[in-house]
Order: structure tokens, then C-alpha cells, then sequence
């Protein structure tokens, strides 16, 4: 990609990073996206929180031009996710859920292969791959097979190959899911560096812990539907912790779960 398109945009904040109108998606009789708006602003740290089920992974998949959505727009730094999908992920990185690499790779083949799919030249590929390696603490094992990593080496891999290209907006689905503390506070170290320098990350999380201490702003999904948004301020309210205002805004605040389980640790 001509990384230079890029960074004219990424000091530009008046424009959103994501904006989304009357967004659908249904799975036969299942609706998993109900007509949700949303406007992400750039160059924050976004969480994306909902229980399982909610629709946060069908919405990243339409936002990020993975899965055609039923009905709706999709605008990623201005340019629409399906009219014009080369500028689009041109500008975005993308870690899925259920991460499938090209395991029988070396981890520096992985990214000389993702740095040359993108266009990138082969000595800056080979320059930005050593200091992505070497940050994410895999240079001690960038000759080996992918296959042979470990889950937080394989989703840090995944986010080397994401950033390799220098996106605007880095998309993260539960990207610290099955990671280790030490892999978790790497990722979560440059992942803040990143947004410093003016990108954005969008990352979706049924932690509320989590989200509370790394993001700046918050959209909460539950049921396929927008059930709040702003920052993180506006999102918890007077709630003491984004976990009580999340439990309210789902439905589960003062939920017990009472005498059904009487049973349960009861004498035998």
C-alpha cells in the first residue's frame, strides 16, 4: 500500500474512523445485527463489550468487508467498505477471532509473505518485520513453524501481520482471549504505542476489567442492538464500574441466581 495515503488522514480526527447506518445481518430465522448505528471516533482506544452472542463478531466481520451485510453502509475513514474495498483495507488491519495463519511458515516468512502482499518493498518489509519481531519478544522464534507456536506467540504473530502495512484502524477481535499475562502486557503495551501516534483501535471483549483500564470510549452491544455509546465516562455514568453499567444496559443488573440450584454443594 502507499503508506503515505495513510498518514495524510490519520491527523485528521473530524473524520470518524467507523461509521455504520442501519446496519442488518440474519442467519435464517436468527437476526445477529438489528439495524445498529454507530460513529467511532479516530484515534482512540474503542471497546466493543458485549456478552457472548451479542453480534460484536458478526459486526466486525461487516465493518471490516469480511461478511456482506443484509442491508446498511459501512464507512471506514470515509471511504465505503463495499464500493470501494482495495482503499478500505489498504488503511485497516484486522486480527480475527479463530485466527487461521499460514502455519507451515516460519514466523519471518509470515510476515516477508503479508509485507508482500500488501506492496510493500522487500527491504522495508524485511526492516519493519526485524523490529515488529523483536518488540512482540518473537525474534527467538521467528524461525520456527508456525504451527509450533503457542496461542499468545500465534496472536502475536497475527498482530505483527496486521500493523505490518501501518494501518489507520487496527480491528481486534478478543485479542487477548487464551493469552498468557507476560504475551498479554506485550500486546497491550504496543497497542497503546499505537494509538498514541494518531490510529485507532477497535477491539471487542466480554472483559469489562479489561476494556475499563485500556479504552477511551466504549460501545456496548447486546441482542444485535446498540445499547449505549460515547465515552468512557458517558458509558459507566454513576455507576461505580463499567461492569454494573454493563449489567444494567444488558439486562442482567440485580439478577440472582436464587434457590434453582438449591442442590448444588448441599450434602449428599
Amino acid at each position: 500500500m502507499p503508506e503515505h495515503a495513510a498518514s495524510t488522514d490519520r491527523t485528521d480526527a473530524t473524520v470518524p474512523a467507523v461509521r455504520v447506518e442501519g446496519l442488518w445481518k440474519r442467519f435464517g430465522d436468527q437476526v445477529a445485527v438489528a439495524g445498529i448505528d454507530l460513529e467511532l471516533p479516530a484515534g482512540r482506544f474503542i471497546g466493543l463489550v458485549g456478552p457472548n452472542g451479542a453480534g460484536k463478531t458478526t459486526t466486525l466481520s461487516m465493518v471490516t468487508g469480511l461478511l456482506r451485510p443484509d442491508m446498511g453502509r459501512v464507512e471506514v475513514r470515509g471511504h465505503d467498505v463495499w464500493r470501494d474495498p482495495v482503499e478500505v483495507k489498504s488503511r485497516i488491519g484486522v486480527l480475527p477471532e479463530g485466527l487461521r495463519l499460514f502455519e507451515r511458515l516460519s514466523g519471518r516468512e509470515l510476515l516477508a509473505y503479508m509485507g508482500r502482499l500488501r506492496g510493500l518493498p522487500g527491504a522495508e518489509v524485511d526492516k519493519r518485520a526485524t523490529q515488529l519481531l523483536d518488540v512482540l519478544d518473537l525474534a527467538g522464534s521467528q524461525h520456527k513453524l508456525v504451527v509450533d507456536y503457542s496461542t499468545g506467540m500465534r496472536k502475536k504473530i497475527g498482530l505483527a501481520a496486521a500493523l505490518l502495512h501501518n494501518p489507520e484502524v487496527l480491528f481486534l477481535d478478543e485479542p487477548f482471549e487464551g493469552v498468557d499475562p507476560v504475551s498479554a502486557q506485550i500486546i497491550r503495551e504496543v497497542l497503546e504505542r499505537y494509538t498514541r501516534s494518531g490510529a485507532t483501535v477497535v477491539f471487542s471483549s466480554h472483559v469489562m476489567e479489561l476494556v475499563e483500564s485500556l479504552c477511551d470510549w466504549v460501545a456496548v452491544m447486546a441482542a444485535g442492538r446498540i445499547r449505549a455509546q460515547g465515552t468512557l465516562a458517558e458509558v459507566r455514568g454513576d455507576a461505580p464500574s463499567l461492569q454494573s453499567a454493563f449489567l444494567e444496559l444488558v439486562g442482567a443488573g440485580g439478577r440472582e441466581t436464587g434457590g434453582s440450584l438449591d442442590w448444588l454443594g448441599g450434602t449428599r
